[in-house]
């Protein structure tokens, strides 16, 4: 894949721009992300003068998986992009479902993430240390060869907690490590959306810090807000039924109204692997 250049800035679009743009700009594939198991397609997209970068997954590239109906991944991700603006926080890119030069997939917008300058700590790291130090919270030991281990940890980020609810709320069955994008400005999405919505439990991340432990005050406001915004009728409803399936929606009202019965973060359930492999 080539290296993202730098276009021209213009004025800075609006989130409902960025949107547009997307949906209706020309796609031109400029390269192939390797190492993904399904076809993501690196582009430019422009309309109207305005021009970004974006990635493009066709649904005709999507591998077969056993427990999600072929070409639903990318309705996912577009599902996954809604409830994310519905909860306010902003935390995955603008994401719209549409055609392209391989048929019909789901287009986001590309996110150019920082690195760390210096001595400054990323989001998760492995320490050799038994427990967390301070400012991170413990994920698991993991082997690190020659019979060693040590023990896997994610900073203790407000901006990663609400990421932690958003996964439980959209039973994310895959946050690996390279799925969080630092960005400009402070903020942290998330990406990578496509196994996500099923009806069982799936929920497999690396950020299982907080679990039992009690949500915060502002999430436990948003999963009010968003529980009323999953009234049948609302808006949000009408656009995920376009989506997903109608028990879908329904275990998506469940798992919203269990986090607020029990004001906790999500544990693992024990019957599926907690942590994505490779985690990162």
């Amino acid at each position: 894949m080539p290296a993202p250049e730098r276009i021209p800035p213009g004025r800075l679009l609006t989130d409902a721009e960025r949107v547009t743009l997307l949906a209706e700009g020309t796609l031109t594939v400029l390269g192939q992300v390797r190492g993904a198991s399904n076809a993501v397609l690196y582009c430019s997209v422009a309309h109207e003068g305005e021009e970004a970068y974006c990635v493009y997954k066709p649904e005709a590239g999507e591998q077969p998986l056993w427990d999600f109906p072929d070409g639903t991944l990318a309705q996912r991700e577009v599902a996954a992009y809604a409830v994310s603006e519905a909860t306010g926080w902003g935390l995955v890119p603008p994401t719209v479902l549409r055609d392209g030069p391989y048929g019909r997939g789901m287009c986001q917008l590309w996110i150019e993430a920082e690195t760390p300058d210096g001595d400054e700590p990323g989001l998760l790291a492995l320490t050799e240390d038994e427990e967390p130090g301070e400012g991170w919270k413990a994920v698991a030991h993991a082997e690190v060869g020659e019979g060693r281990t040590a023990l896997l940890v994610h900073a203790d980020d407000p901006r990663l907690r609400r990421l932690a609810v958003l996964d439980a709320v959209i039973n994310n069955g895959d946050r690996k490590g390279g799925h969080l994008l630092p960005a400009p400005g402070g903020r942290l999405y998330g990406i990578d959306h496509g196994v996500t919505f099923h009806t069982d439990d799936k929920l497999r991340t690396l950020l299982w810090g907080w679990a039992g432990e009690p949500l915060t005050a502002e999430a436990v406001g948003v999963l009010g807000r968003l529980a009323a915004e999953l009234e049948p009728g609302a808006p949000l409803v009408t656009r995920l039924a376009e989506l997903l399936t109608p028990a879908e929606i329904d275990a998506l009202r469940a798992r919203v109204a269990a986090l607020r019965t029990t004001g906790l973060h999500r544990e693992p359930s024990g019957e599926w692997p907690a942590i994505p492999w490779p985690p990162v």
